[in-house]
């Protein structure tokens, strides 16, 4: 039985959220605290497995509660968010501090009538917050920018595609923050409420030599770029005689994501004349595993997030049981290995017309 201590200034969330846990079969409420100091004395009493968090809490806030909670207690947080542009801040930091994963505070008339999907959602969250490994979530990294000689007209027909979902908000961090500013474009589909993915774009711009947007519809797909898909439509790449550019597509969810890695990474497996190269990060269930397939089936490189590394190896491990990778790497040696794919391809092309030449 997996126990749940939930933190919340709202009598009614606690009760919300008392009630439905109340109704899983192995999951089981063992107190609810409304401030951060009575959560301090609960934990210390009830010992949970896993906490579920507000982030505004009077007396101390949330972020505060979780970064004391993960330098001397660390345990699996679940965030309890509002999805604003300020809670969208304040999640990603939260995320950032090593909460595993957030979902939506039930507030509105229309979810309170209906708590069906919050109930699975809160139930699915519980239950894979429980196996992370907290100190793997915690750990703060830094990694300088790769420095690898490449020439803009050179690369514009090859693009880096990735996808990710849970934990992936710092696995692309992290992944990102290591390709110079002279890299191939990149695509980038994390699945992220709509309200989430335009901060998320940006947070990612402070950390990266690359420069970083919320992909808008039409928008050309440039070296240098990072494109993050928008959290209310599919990803689409679309060629156009020698350019490519953002489509997004309103279509129903894929996988049951919007935005899908499959849908983004079945587009670019249409391309041709193009290199691309695949990478699949951490991320719960499937989605992008299939993609991942077909474009390893086109003759293109793709790599998986090994499970050590994973907050959770849901799509990597999904992609793993189906062969949909050439290499299952850490995340630490991914950046570094799509670059080296990317420059061996150039020198192969550079050799083939060098041959060409002289024939």
């Amino acid at each position: 039985m997996i126990k749940v201590l939930i933190v919340d200034d709202s009598k009614l969330v606690r009760e919300i959220v008392s009630e439905v846990i109340a109704d899983f079969d192995d999951v089981e409420s063992v107190g609810a605290a409304k401030d951060a100091f009575e959560a301090r004395e609960m934990i210390k009493q009830l010992d949970p497995d896993v906490l579920t968090l507000d982030v505004e809490m009077p007396k101390m806030d949330g972020i505060t509660f979780l970064k004391n909670l993960m330098r001397l207690r660390p345990m699996p947080v679940v965030m309890l968010s509002t999805l604003t542009q300020e809670g969208a801040e304040t999640t990603l930091e939260s995320l950032a501090c090593g909460a595993v994963d957030f979902i939506s505070k039930p507030r509105s008339s229309a979810l309170l009538n209906d708590l069906s999907q919050f109930s699975e959602e809160l139930h699915q969250k519980i239950k894979l917050a429980s196996k992370v490994n907290v100190q793997k979530v915690g750990a703060k990294r830094s990694y300088d920018p790769l420095s690898v000689d490449l020439n803009p007209l050179h690369i514009k027909h090859h693009i880096i595609a990735l996808g990710a979902s849970t934990g992936g908000t710092e696995a692309l961090r992290d992944v990102l923050s290591m390709l110079p500013a002279n890299s191939p474009a990149v695509v980038v589909t994390q699945h992220i409420p709509e309200s989430f993915s335009k901060r998320f774009a940006q947070r990612l711009g402070e950390y990266c030599k690359m420069n970083v947007y919320e992909a808008k519809d039409g928008q050309l797909i440039e070296p240098g770029n990072i494109y993050i898909a928008p959290g209310s439509h599919h990803l689409v790449i679309q060629q156009q005689s020698h350019q490519y550019r953002c489509r997004l597509d309103d279509s129903a969810p894929c996988n049951r994501h919007k935005p899908s890695v499959d849908v983004m990474f079945q587009s670019l497996a249409k391309l041709t004349n193009t290199h691309v190269y695949g990478a699949l990060l951490t991320g719960m269930g499937s989605d992008g595993a299939n993609g991942l397939k077909e474009l390893k089936d086109y003759g293109y490189y793709t790599a998986i997030q090994n499970k050590a590394t994973s907050m959770i190896w849901g799509m990597p491990g999904a992609a793993f049981l189906i062969d949909a990778h050439c290499d299952d790497l850490p995340m630490s040696k991914i950046a570094p290995k799509l670059l080296t794919k990317v420059h061996d391809k150039l020198n192969q092309s550079q050799i083939v017309r060098k041959s060409n030449e002289s024939a």
